[in-house]
């Protein structure tokens, strides 16, 4: 499969949190928290669950930056 994001960063699952349609997963990304808000759905199609190690893909036309 070949993808255009670029921006692909190995990450274990700390939470999952569903809340109706909508589900939020805590990610831990060498010692760093990142939150991905997904469909339940999608939760159960790729059968996430805690401790699985998975692949975040970003792609934005937008990157802000803080110092």
């Amino acid at each position: 499969m070949k993808l255009s994001g670029r921006n692909q960063l190995k990450a274990t699952i700390k939470e999952i949190k569903e809340d109706g349609i909508m589900a939020k997963v805590v990610l831990d990304y060498k010692g760093e928290r990142l939150v991905s808000v997904v469909t339940a759905d999608s939760v159960a199609d790729l059968e996430l669950k805690v401790g699985d190690d998975v692949t975040a893909l970003i792609k934005s036309t937008s990157v802000m930056l803080m110092k």
